[in-house]
């Protein structure tokens, strides 16, 4: 039997913790807002809020706004650019992290500080032991589809990366991942290579060579795992030859990285031999994960969300290893960790660890007397079961009343702290008229047409939307990327579907009266969201760290004009 005490981890000891932390979890809110109210009382944001030394929840709620990004830019960017003043926090900030900007259509900036590397360690700690409770690890290590973003400077001279990245090089990270077993079979030149690509060819490669010893597969999100994976469909007779030569591949040219790779790589006729035959076996890649790494016990990363719809093809690769989706949290910092590690992504849950921030909801239910007003925020544990929120954090590193812009849902209580499901971003909105859908109801939708070409052996790569008020009047536009070539009627009846399957009584009653125009698709060239990913990877963002936008707004005219200009056939729906 494993033991459960791992290299400075004991898993039983932090379950213990973390039901501790969360017997009381309104107590230790009060004390984790004290302390960061105390931490940066010197700060120039918390003087000019009237504040006066006052740490209690009334008093910071009566004097500390609600703010977005847009209301923090200037403060951030006088810290970026150097500005020595305690602006935001009491301490100076040392770095900042970018948002992937998949979301907005531009990068944000972030403050980034010690304080929110601890939560990270403390989030991981947390999942891992309850992951590793249901799920034990043997001794091995784990293939990783990370990245890390060119490192630069701001002005100021703070370092700059993203979120990913500011972890990943953080002295701190190493030690924390090998007490959770979380070591990852490439070296850190592949990591930090200079090219996505050829870093992706790399990871392929250390994950075959060290095949017997991968114990899980992980990527920050659902998407980059599946990219692996596609990706490997396309070279793996390359990646045979490599291991069968013991010669590196040309396709990869960064020397920090051939060199990394020249030490592992040795000829090996057999493995060749072996995965040539195993992947010559498998019925249209069905179960490729689990016949390339035979002792994986589950595939991890995010999943919930804009990474959804991906799951359907990453099952198909998993064959019958579970898919376990990563923790809640986003740029600007930690939320909750997943406790329920048994539950499907579709149904994931994260309780909210209540010592690494503070935390408030503004209840989103539609009753009258929300319409004029927005409701009032309530505390971490006077949410209700059922209802839906929008999440408000305060944080260590300077944030403070912060709308993340995510709705989530209480599902239950893990002792007295929430467990929370991630429903969509609360600003990506399809609206023309009275009509609102969100990025859940459009995936709802497009799931609906993708039945249509499962029939037809095929299936949808990915998808995007836009609203297109040039015409009279407006309407909903559809992208989607098919795996194959779907019959005329095929894509017609998939267009009327996408129509009718947007429920919303606002959506449904404008088509009818035609103040709403019909719903048109556009089948876009095989490789298009590939250049969209490539477009989001020459501005910096890692590839781990990227999301398909969902709802391209005005503001992301790139990505408009990148989908616009690859548009291979267009029908119009005739469902009203």
């Amino acid at each position: 039997m494993l033991e459960k005490k791992m290299e400075g981890i004991n898993t039983d000891k932090v379950i213990e913790e973390f039901e501790a932390l969360t017997e009381d979890a309104g107590m230790v809110q009060r004390e984790t807002l004290k302390k960061i109210l105390e931490e940066n009382g010197s700060a120039e944001y918390l003087l000019n809020s009237g504040l006066n030394g006052r740490t209690d929840p009334e008093s910071f709620k009566s004097c500390v706004p609600l703010v977005t990004h847009k209301d923090l830019e200037a403060y951030i960017y006088r810290i970026a650019d150097g500005d020595p003043s305690p602006i935001l926090t009491g301490k100076p900030i040392p770095d900042m992290s970018l948002s992937s900007g998949t979301t907005q259509g531009r990068r944000k900036l972030v403050p980034f500080n010690d304080e929110l590397m601890e939560n990270t360690l403390q989030i991981y700690r947390t999942s891992f032991a309850f992951r590793n409770r249901e799920f034990p690890l043997e001794k091995g290590k784990s293939l990783q589809f990370v990245y890390s973003s060119k490192p630069w400077k701001t002005k100021g001279g703070l370092g700059a990366g993203t979120a990913t990245t500011n972890i990943f090089r953080n002295s701190k990270y190493k030690n924390g991942m090998k007490a959770i077993q979380f070591q990852c079979c490439s070296p850190d030149e592949v990591i930090f290579g200079p090219d996505f690509h050829q870093s992706l060819y790399c990871h392929l490669l250390c994950g075959l060579l060290f095949r017997e010893e991968i114990q899980f597969v992980f990527s920050t999100f659902a998407h980059s795992i599946l990219l692996a994976f596609r990706t490997f469909e396309q070279v793996w007779e390359e990646l045979c030859n490599d291991i069968r030569d013991g010669e590196l591949s040309s396709r990869v040219t960064a020397p920090s990285v051939r060199i990394a790779m020249s030490k592992l790589l040795k000829p090996s006729p057999e493995l060749a031999d072996l995965i040539y035959k195993k992947c010559s076996g498998l019925s249209n890649w069905y179960g490729l994960i689990p016949e390339l790494f035979p002792n994986a016990k589950y595939i991890y990363g995010i999943m919930t969300g804009s990474m959804e719809p991906y799951l359907k093809k990453l099952r198909h690769y998993a064959g019958e290893l579970p898919l376990m989706s990563a923790d809640y949290g986003s740029s600007e910092g930690w939320v909750a960790a997943n406790v329920n590690p048994k539950l499907p992504p579709e149904l994931a849950t994260f309780a909210v660890l209540p010592n690494i921030g503070y935390f408030e909801f503004i209840p989103l239910n539609n009753n009258a007397e929300c319409l004029y007003m927005e409701p009032k925020p309530v505390g971490l544990t006077e949410v209700k079961i059922g209802e839906d929120y929008e999440i408000i954090v305060t944080t260590f590193a300077g944030l403070y009343r912060y709308r993340l812009g995510d709705v989530v849902r209480v599902m239950g209580f893990h002792n007295t702290t929430p467990e929370l499901k991630f429903v969509c971003r609360r600003n990506l909105v399809l609206s023309i008229n009275i009509d609102k859908n969100t990025e859940k109801d459009l995936q709802l939708s497009v799931e609906e047409a993708g039945k249509l070409l499962a029939e037809e052996k095929l299936e949808i790569v990915d998808f995007s939307s836009l609203v297109d008020v040039s015409t009279d009047p407006g309407h909903y536009v559809i992208f989607l990327e098919i795996s194959g070539e779907p019959s005329e009627e095929v894509l017609r009846e998939c267009c009327n579907c996408l129509d009718r399957s947007f429920v919303d009584p606002g959506y449904v009653g404008s088509r009818k009266v035609k103040a709403i125009g019909p719903l048109e698709l556009r089948v876009v060239w095989r490789g298009t969201f590939q250049k969209i990913l490539e477009h989001y990877l020459g501005l910096g963002t890692v590839v781990s760290q990227f999301k398909t936008p969902r709802c391209v707004g005005p503001m992301n005219s790139k990505v408009q004009q990148i989908l616009c200009n690859n548009v291979a056939k267009t029908y119009f729906s005739t469902a009203f």
